[in-house]
């Protein structure tokens, strides 16, 4: 899942962003609110975070702008105000959630879950497809009651195949959905993650699940 982070605070940035990657999300970083605009509007992104004060615009700005252009993935705010009246502001503006600084990373991760949960219209952490089951919260995969060894990555892509049985995905939207926008999209990385994948869960001469849809991409 991707995530944009819109804070201009650096600190509270680079530490939101290494939290939400442990955890298997694609984290794009904005440090003020009309990039942060112009960065929802142009991607594909699972979730928001915006900070309340930004340079240039504002949080609820932003996420005014957001819904009155039709964006509908969830909004999260943060925001060092404590006034109840910010609040009813934020959720008035579009936001779904409001969570007040500072604050545990471990909250955060549980709010964004929470939120995608409800976007998605899922009440769990843990799904599977045909012998293979994913549990995000636990970073576990297991295939034919066997638990496979993956590095985060190969779990992400694992997750973005998953959510997606049966849909081609090209190159391109694997590399937007699982990497951040400073993956270069002119390497192969996409294809040597998805072999190591494969490898990996072609155990005990399995059937294959991930196919190569030759000059387009993959699906599983």
């Amino acid at each position: 899942m991707k995530i944009l982070l819109i804070e201009d605070e650096e600190e509270i940035a680079l530490f939101t962003k290494k939290g939400l990657e442990a955890e298997l999300f694609a984290v794009d970083v904005a440090n003020e609110g009309e990039k942060g605009e112009y960065m929802a509007r142009t991607n594909d992104y699972d979730i928001i975070i915006i900070d309340y004060n930004l340079p240039y615009k504002n949080g609820i700005e932003v996420c005014k702008n957001l819904r009155d252009a039709g964006r509908k993935f969830p909004i999260l705010m943060l925001t060092a105000e404590k006034d109840v009246g910010k609040k009813v502001e934020a959720f008035a503006n579009g936001a779904n959630d409001y969570l007040t600084k500072p604050f545990a990373i471990e909250e955060l991760i549980a709010r964004v879950r929470a939120l995608l949960r409800h976007n998605s219209q899922s009440s769990s952490t843990e799904f599977s497809y045909k012998d293979v089951i994913i549990d995000l919260e636990k970073h576990i995969v297991i295939r034919a009651q066997k638990v496979l060894s993956l590095r985060k990555k190969e779990m992400a892509l694992l997750e973005y195949f998953l959510r997606n049985p049966g849909t081609i995905l090209t190159r391109s939207m694997i590399l937007e959905h699982v990497w951040d926008t400073n993956a270069d999209p002119f390497t192969n990385t996409v294809d040597v993650h998805v072999r190591s994948l494969r490898k990996k869960m072609n155990i005990d001469n399995l059937e294959p699940l991930i196919e190569t849809v030759r000059g387009i991409g993959y699906r599983i």
